[in-house]
């Protein structure tokens, strides 16, 4: 299987959220469904198909997470050496050569991606521009919107 990259601190949330799934929820979900087979006849009982979807979720995603967390490759951006390069995990300030408008975005893994937050997963048009170029350099990104020209203002390991 191939590693998934993937920062320190998007691995810690999927590590607080397996938690969650089985000392939380798993527990709940079990006891949701012994309550909805006292009630009587399953065959009609909605509260116990309602459970056991759930309990399906609930396993799938335990799963799920299981099979990233062994995948993963954690990689700490505050542990990266220093430098002007634009890599995995880093936080790149960009100047659109347009409009001169800045925007900020972290390289993150695929689970980690919120564009809301300036988290960028890895395998975007943009991340894929910026990857491997220097501080000062321009990225040319195929926006839906068509090709957009970016200077890379600032790169940080943070």
């Amino acid at each position: 299987m191939a590693t998934l990259p993937i920062t320190r601190l998007g691995a810690e949330k999927l590590k607080a959220e397996l938690h969650q799934l089985k000392t939380v929820d798993r527990p709940w979900v079990i006891n949701s469904i012994s309550e909805a087979r006292a009630q009587g006849d399953l065959s009609e009982n909605a509260e116990y198909d309602a459970a056991k979807d759930r309990q399906g979720f609930i396993e799938g995603r335990i799963q799920e997470i299981e099979s990233k967390l062994s995948a993963a490759q954690i990689i700490d951006p505050a542990a990266l050496e220093p430098g002007r390069r634009v890599v995995f995990g880093s936080t790149v300030e960009l100047e659109d050569e347009a409009t001169g408008e800045t925007v900020t975005y972290q390289i993150v893994g695929e689970d980690e991606a919120d564009l809301k937050l300036g988290l960028v997963n890895i395998g975007s048009p943009i991340a894929r521009a910026l990857i491997g170029k220097d501080e000062g350099d321009t990225a040319e990104v195929q926006a839906p919107g068509g090709i957009k020209h970016y200077e890379i203002v600032a790169v940080r390991y943070i």
